[in-house]
């Protein structure tokens, strides 16, 4: 049997400067995404189209989203597999090519920095990268590649392993 979940929100368009879309340059960009439960998210456009860089854009939620789905995979992988993690920080980022029909994303590439517990789990911490990987909802569904550049290490120890 398969379990399906369902994910409503609601995006609200916020720019309207008094003209509406009367022209290109007479709309803001700005929009609220909300669900039930959750704080509303100030998002807009990229600031190269027009958007307002102190809100969220479609794109880096992307990005965000992938990173996230992959930490929650990754954390219990590891919760499973009996490696303790003590800290995880991802600097992910996302490429998108602009096309004369649109645009696409070309990568995106995550760089967590994981720390557990013992230089012994270090090892078994680097691969569950992969199986996190393949676990992840949100890397399974989209069309480009999602890379990863792990960096692991213990609790005090200076040196990583990647």
């Amino acid at each position: 049997m398969t379990r399906q979940h369902t994910y409503p929100v609601v995006v609200t368009w916020t720019g309207n400067k008094g003209t509406g879309t009367s022209g290109y340059r007479d709309y803001g960009r700005e929009h609220e995404l909300t669900a039930e439960g959750p704080l509303p998210i100030a998002a807009s456009s990229d600031p190269a189209f027009r958007g307002d860089p102190s809100r969220w854009n479609p794109e880096q939620l992307l990005v965000g989203a992938l990173s996230e789905c992959h930490m929650l995979s990754y954390l219990h992988k590891c919760a499973v597999a009996g490696v303790v993690v003590t800290e995880y920080v991802d600097n992910a980022v996302g490429t998108m090519a602009e096309t004369a029909d649109g645009g696409h994303f070309t990568e995106a590439v995550l760089r967590p920095v994981v720390t557990v517990a013992s230089p012994d789990m270090v090892d078994t911490a680097v691969k569950l990268h992969e199986d996190a990987h393949h676990a992840c909802f949100i890397a399974s569904s989209v069309n480009f590649p999602v890379r990863h550049e792990p960096t692991v290490r213990s609790e005090g120890q200076d040196t990583a392993a990647s």
